[in-house]
């Protein structure tokens, strides 16, 4: 029976990820049908960062090249090689949307989701760490878009590098932890979340004990629930009302949502509803943060059309190992050797 349970689990994260490629493979679609201002309006609407030149070259090596299955010959190739990136959702501060979902003072933000996503060389095999909130790290000096550079710290959480210097500082804090070089970087906000739920028309999700949590505002008996976005975001948030309370706790229910969500991206009928289709298209380029290597509809698009051969048993979905922190009982800090073993085989 756990058996099953993790070959379903496996199952659902391939179609996450293929559902990448619905998604995008949609967009142009419109695009080469005619409607050219929608594809301007949706390149534009995605956000870019430079990490590479904030980060210049004190970082952890690329992978070595290795040879990768060549693309079948009635499909256009694609890069197929190692590839490592860091997803964060951010409890972003910014503007009224943001602040009235639960972002608190303009100005700031921080990193309430953070998975590192490992591709192997010809998509034959992917791995998500999720990386808790709660871990306690060194963070390295990071730049600051003044010139200068923020101190070291350490003891400190992890969510702290994203509050400090925004996507440079966490994926540089992320380096540092791994030993890992991230590629790119995709982040996604309260809003942009909340809304693209919304547009996929809300979420069914099944809780198995009651929720009430006075931080989230969630309250929800033990049963089947369909959430809209305000609601969703609030479940994926939500630590305090259920389980022991702990970080990782929320992370279970991340999960959950994501299948979710999966889901209705998959359901029959999205092609055949422009109008649908258009609202989902826009929550998910609206709301998104990428590098300058993954900041186009064509960079995204052949990145998801990489995945779509991806096997349904070759992806594993884990938690960095923890153990409570030594000199907090409310945070964690990585287990060794295991967290070091489980970097190596990323690299």
């Amino acid at each position: 029976m756990e058996e099953k349970k993790r070959f379903r689990g496996r199952v659902v994260k391939t179609r996450a990820l293929k559902a990448v490629a619905i998604a995008f493979g949609c967009v142009l679609v419109l695009a080469g049908a005619g409607a050219g201002w929608a594809y301007w309006h949706f390149e534009h609407n995605i956000r870019s960062v430079d990490i590479d030149s904030a980060l210049g070259d004190d970082r952890p090596a690329r992978p070595t090249p290795s040879a990768a299955p060549s693309a079948s010959q009635d499909s256009e190739p694609v890069d197929k090689g190692v590839l490592n990136f860091l997803v964060l959702g951010s409890d972003s501060r910014t503007g009224a949307e943001n602040k009235a979902l639960g972002g608190g003072e303009d100005g700031g933000a921080r990193s309430d989701t953070a998975m590192v996503v490992h591709l192997n060389a010809g998509r034959t095999e992917a791995t998500v760490v999720s990386i808790p909130r709660d871990t306690l790290v060194e963070r390295p000096s990071c730049p600051t878009e003044s010139g200068g550079t923020t101190a070291v710290a350490y003891d400190v959480m992890f969510n702290s590098a994203y509050a400090l210097g925004g996507p440079v500082c966490a994926v540089k804090t992320v380096e540092h932890l791994t030993g890992v070089r991230m590629d790119h970087y995709l982040e996604i906000d309260f809003a942009g979340f909340a809304k693209l739920v919304d547009a996929l028309g809300g979420v069914d999700i099944t809780t198995t004990e009651d929720i009430d949590d006075d931080l989230s505002h969630l309250r929800l008996e033990a049963g089947e629930h369909h959430l809209d976005g305000e609601q969703a975001l609030a479940f994926a948030r939500t630590r305090h009302g259920v389980g022991d309370g702990s970080d990782l706790g929320r992370i279970k229910l991340q999960q959950q949502l994501v299948k979710s969500l999966v889901g209705e991206v998959s359901a029959d009928g999205l092609l055949t509803d422009p109008a649908r289709l258009y609202r989902i298209a826009d929550a998910a380029t609206g709301s998104l943060v990428a590098d300058t290597g993954l900041d186009s509809l064509t960079e995204l698009s052949d990145l998801a059309r990489s995945l779509r051969d991806l096997p349904g048993d070759a992806v594993r979905t884990v938690v960095m190992p923890v153990v409570p922190a030594p000199t907090d009982a409310n945070r964690v800090v990585a287990r060794e050797p295991e967290a070091a073993k489980l970097w190596e085989s990323l690299r």
